[in-house]
């Protein structure tokens, strides 16, 4: 009876301090190879996230510079360039053109540079408060962008307070609805460069994130490219090259951290191609 008992307890002896640490390695090995494995998938898709997000912010970007582009002249008077070109690496561009029919001319000469603009007999009512518009005489150079602060439908009358224009208009100068917009980047912050928008009288805006260059060529009438064209109304092309990069570096480049995608477009121009 006694050995009975004996080998019982034998058999229910606990398990041993070596066996517990080999089971703590064991399972260490797995954990490990486990988190390894998390790590890298998370990684992967952390990278792949940062792509994807760079590739749609250029494609927007080059797709409204497309845009953009393509209308350039439309409708503006001739005083005025449909495009300005700077070759300042990264470029910078300003479109202008008119973008709608809304247009209406004064019938009486303005007193005083803040004098409201009387277009008695005619229909104001596309202009609108806040919008922004330009004042040129088609007979003179130059014009002045402003600000409306008031439409009188009624009377034919606009008020422009917040902005005096730089002389006092004759009688048919015209009010036009006119886009200029001007693109650049912005690298005040060297981590997170970007493409920046501009309107007139307005603050520039981010148009596009963590786009680090922007180079435009221009293609005259007489087939030679170049950078700066010396009269812009013989454009008849503009080529567009973008680069995006990552905004996060990648720690397995780390001599130049970012992952780049450069996009390239050109733009046959309809409107100056007269």
């Amino acid at each position: 009876m006694k050995n009975r008992i004996q080998s019982k307890l034998r058999s229910e002896n606990g398990v041993s301090l070596l066996e517990a640490l080999l089971a703590l390695f064991l399972a260490g090995i797995v954990t490990v190879a486990i988190f390894k494995v998390y790590v890298n998938q998370h990684k992967n898709w952390s990278i792949q996230e940062q792509v994807t997000d760079m590739q749609q912010n250029a494609r927007a970007a080059i797709d409204e510079l497309t845009r953009q582009i393509r209308m350039a002249g439309h409708k503006i008077p001739i005083q005025l360039d449909g495009i300005q070109a700077y070759n300042t690496n990264p470029d910078t561009i300003i479109i202008s053109y008119a973008s709608s029919g809304c247009r209406a001319p004064i019938e009486h000469k303005m007193p005083t540079p803040s004098s409201e603009l009387r277009c008695d007999g005619h229909d104001i009512s596309c202009f609108y408060e806040g919008q922004w518009v330009y004042i040129f005489h088609p007979d003179s150079g130059g014009g002045d962008f402003f600000e409306i602060t008031e439409v009188q439908v009624a009377a034919s009358h606009i008020q422009h307070n917040k902005t005096i224009l730089s002389r006092s208009y004759d009688k048919n100068a015209i009010v036009l609805a006119l886009e200029q917009v001007k693109y650049y980047i912005d690298y005040s912050d060297t981590l997170h460069p970007n493409l920046m928008m501009k309107l007139p009288g307005r603050s520039p805006e981010v148009y596009a994130e963590n786009i680090e260059d922007l180079q435009f060529q221009y293609r005259m009438k007489n087939g030679v490219t170049v950078d700066v064209p010396a009269i812009p109304e013989d454009i008849r092309e503009v080529i567009i090259s973008l680069t995006a990069r990552t905004a996060i570096p990648d720690p397995d480049f780390p001599d130049d951290p970012y992952r780049r995608r450069t996009f390239a477009s050109s733009v046959n121009l309809r409107n100056l191609d007269i």
